[in-house]
């Protein structure tokens, strides 16, 4: 298939050059080829579309009424063609973007930042699926995704578009049961929920007089992303620990107390938008990356 609209390309544009030229020997000149070989090409053009395009005599060649139709057609088709190539070239940004992110992040961040990305790049057409599950970008054919946490070592490319700390916290009605933890050690005694999938940590760091440590916790729940967690916390059933970006209007609201804040050794959740490698990254991957960096760039949660 690629080869039989390499040829039609290749026809239309000798074609084209035989009105514009005047002549099979002119054209000939114009592309580098024999005559012979213009004139084949041309009988090869007729015969595939079953009309005759040009009236032959010694002294002129003219255009048939098939032939004019043909023309004025195959013009807008190899200036469009020639604009693609053009807008390609001078990166111009425009297509079908397919991007994925988790359901936190995404409604927090993602979708109030496509406004003005599609304001800048109205060409563009973004497809934006919102999951918990950590997909796979070719499988799903997705442009682009935006993970947070600790990325697992794999091929595709990542962009570190920001980072938040992460504060260990729980709700009111839980502390008034069970008390508020002073020291990382007084965890021992309190249910603290956990991830379980297999990058997650076994502790949690805390900064004390010898550096940073690890306390080990554990807890009635262990769950597969941070949505389902502040859910847990904002029901009483125990203590967690999250990125500030996901708790912090819980925090502001009162729903949910920030624990332990002065042992915080301050450490990071990172924020990646990751793509697949190689080849030349389109345009619009590109231009989507630098909006979201800027995006998180402005946010006091993220910096």
């Amino acid at each position: 298939m690629a080869r039989i609209l390499m040829e039609r390309s290749g026809e239309l544009e000798v074609f084209l050059r035989v009105v514009r030229e005047g002549g099979f020997s002119a054209a000939a000149r114009s592309v580098g080829l024999t005559p012979s070989a213009v004139s084949k090409l041309i009988t090869r053009l007729e015969t595939r579309l079953g009309a005759r395009l040009f009236m032959r005599t010694t002294r002129a060649l003219s255009l048939t009424e098939e032939g004019e139709a043909y023309y004025r057609a195959g013009q807008r088709i190899l200036q469009e063609l020639n604009d693609a190539e053009q807008a390609a070239a001078a990166g111009a940004v425009r297509g079908r973007l397919h991007v994925n992110a988790s359901i936190p992040f995404g409604s927090q961040f993602v979708v109030p930042a496509l406004p003005a990305f599609l304001a800048r790049y109205p060409d563009v057409i973004v497809e934006l699926s919102l999951t918990d599950d950590v997909v796979d970008l070719l499988a799903q054919k997705t442009d682009v995704a935006i993970r947070t946490g600790d990325l697992p070592d794999s091929a595709l490319l990542a962009h570190k578009l920001g980072q938040s700390r992460r504060v260990i916290c729980a709700s009111p009605a839980y502390l008034q049961r069970e008390g508020t933890p002073k020291t990382p050690d007084e965890l021992r005694h309190h249910d603290c929920l956990t991830f379980n999938f297999r990058r997650a940590r076994s502790g949690w760091p805390f900064r004390e007089a010898g550096g940073t440590t690890q306390q080990v916790v554990t807890g009635s729940v262990q769950v597969n992303n941070g949505e389902t967690l502040k859910q847990l916390l904002l029901n009483g059933v125990g203590i967690g620990r999250l990125a500030l970006w996901h708790v912090a209007a819980e925090l502001k609201a009162g729903r949910l107390v920030p624990l332990l804040e002065k042992y915080n050794p301050g450490d990071l959740e990172q924020i990646h938008a990751v793509h697949v490698g190689g080849g030349q990254v389109p345009h619009r991957v590109r231009a989507f990356i630098r909006h979201m960096a800027d995006t998180m760039k402005a946010s006091p949660l993220a910096g």
